[in-house]
């Protein structure tokens, strides 16, 4: 029924799509002065021209399951990147809100019949809202502090995770928390601030450069990419993740020079940046010749596998090195689940649910290896879990910056989550992880929330113990060790 509501609604503006191909093509060849997007990346017809406007992604859009808006669904977000197009929709407020509001789940792409790639789509627009709408001041200074200041470099990262150690081990956060002074100050800050993810010690900034040898003989020689803010509050689920990959006959290098990926570029638009981090990280793994790349994270494996798309019209010299890179990237559920992986593993007597990270299961499409790795830990209850495809409302930064209809959908994904009756919930991507622990936090079931290769840890750690593994150390990295 809200599909037939907002149908009806928006006819009168959206039977301007319905001038067909031919029209489009004949606006494509205008003037290009007519375009209201500036030089550089932008929506092209020959990618937006695949939606035949059919409505089959309406129910698979988060926020338009929510709102119930045309102009916030995939067909309506490509309705207007094709009227900025023509001439006939300036980059105003109204285009950049619909604009920001999508969480570039890339559900819809799932559920699309013809193909039509949003993710780009969505991605480029961004890029030009970036370029050419000026933004409010204060948003402009905190993306400017947080995408360009900080993300990219490590020691600044390094101080602002001790800082943040500090305040969250000494009580402070506690009672500022309790005190509700954050409630007088604008927006959401009081909430926001509980999402705060916790400083793990050490940091694992400190593997880098080290090599986790392989526990028997060594069948594959991997390179793990460990991400930024992930050294810092993931630490744990990165040396899961090394012992892992350990115990499936992996040396797991760990390189010094790596940097963050830019997938948070990516999705905020700063491109350009997004290329910069790309070029290092290609560099750096490339230099030597890895059996496989591993991410464990499904928006940073997502962004991994498209580094090509952000040199094919700006960098052709770099994109062939971009589609090397981008073939032995693997997000490390699809590596084991490719190979005849260890199945020594104690019996689990759990209950677990699995919850689709987007970026994994609509980007990457992957959605059978991990639930493969969890068919095989003995006494594991797996129960699937009703729109497991649906966001959860993390999606990167979206829980901070829309906090509102974030919590919305953590709300509903709890309900499905409460109805499986799980006693642990499993993911595949950190912010997933944050977003349902921070679901689970608010009500009197505390479950376990891990990702996937927290578990399969768990389960050959107590099934054995061998020396150097549980708490490895590490070797120095060197090309061909």
């Amino acid at each position: 029924m809200a599909y037939l509501r907002s149908a009806l609604a928006t006819q009168k503006e959206m039977s301007v799509q319905s001038e067909g191909t031919n029209a489009l093509v004949s606006e494509r060849t205008g003037p290009a002065s007519r375009s209201g997007y500036g030089p550089g990346e932008a929506p092209t017809f020959d990618f937006y021209s695949k939606c035949i406007r059919c409505g089959l992604c309406l129910n698979s859009c988060p926020t338009y399951r929510e709102l119930g808006v045309e102009m916030d669904s995939p067909r309506g977000r490509i309705y207007q990147m094709i009227q900025v197009e023509r001439g006939r929709l300036p980059l105003s407020e109204s285009f950049v809100r619909h604009i920001d509001l999508c969480l570039d789940c890339r559900a819809c792409e799932t559920a699309c019949p013809s193909g039509v790639e949003y993710g780009r789509l969505v991605e480029v627009a961004r890029g030009q809202i970036a370029q050419y709408y000026k933004r409010p001041p204060l948003a402009s200074l905190l993306r400017r502090l947080f995408y360009e200041d900080l993300l990219p470099h490590r020691r600044r990262l390094e101080w602002v995770g001790r800082f943040l150690r500090l305040y969250q081990r000494s009580g402070l956060e506690r009672a500022v928390l309790a005190s509700g002074i954050l409630k007088l100050f604008p927006g959401r800050l009081a909430d926001v601030a509980r999402l705060a993810p916790r400083m793990e010690k050490p940091f694992f900034y400190e593997r880098l450069g080290t090599v986790v040898p392989a526990v028997g003989p060594r069948r594959y020689r991997v390179a793990f990419l460990a991400g930024c803010m992930a050294n810092l509050c993931y630490a744990k689920l990165n040396e899961a993740t090394g012992r892992v990959l350990a115990r499936n006959g992996c040396d797991v290098v760990i390189p010094e020079d790596q940097g963050c990926c830019g997938a948070l570029h990516v999705h905020a638009g700063m491109r350009d940046l997004a290329r910069e981090l790309a070029k290092r990280n290609i560099r750096t793994f490339l230099a030597d010749g890895y059996d496989a790349i591993i991410s464990n994270a499904a928006g940073c494996g997502s962004v991994l596998k498209e580094y090509p798309l952000l040199f094919e019209e700006k960098d052709h010299d770099f994109y062939e090195s971009a589609k090397a890179f981008s073939a032995r990237l693997k997000d490390v559920t699809e590596f084991l689940a490719g190979i005849d992986f260890n199945r020594d593993f104690a019996v689990m007597k759990l209950r677990a649910t699995y919850q689709d990270p987007c970026h994994l299961g609509h980007a990457q499409r992957i959605r059978s290896a991990p639930r493969r790795l969890l068919a095989a830990i003995p006494g594991l209850e797996l129960v699937e879990l009703k729109e497991a495809e649906i966001c959860c409302g993390s999606a990167g930064v979206y829980n901070v910056v829309h906090n509102d209809l974030a919590e919305r959908l953590l709300a509903a994904k709890m309900q499905r989550i409460d109805e499986t009756g799980a006693d642990l919930i499993l993911t595949a991507n950190p912010g997933c992880l944050l977003q349902l622990r921070a679901g689970v936090a608010r009500t009197d079931n505390q479950r376990r929330v891990l990702h996937v290769i927290e578990l399969l840890d768990e389960a050959y750690g107590a099934q054995s113990h061998p020396e150097g593994i549980e708490h490895y150390d590490g070797q120095k990295a060197g090309r061909g060790e």
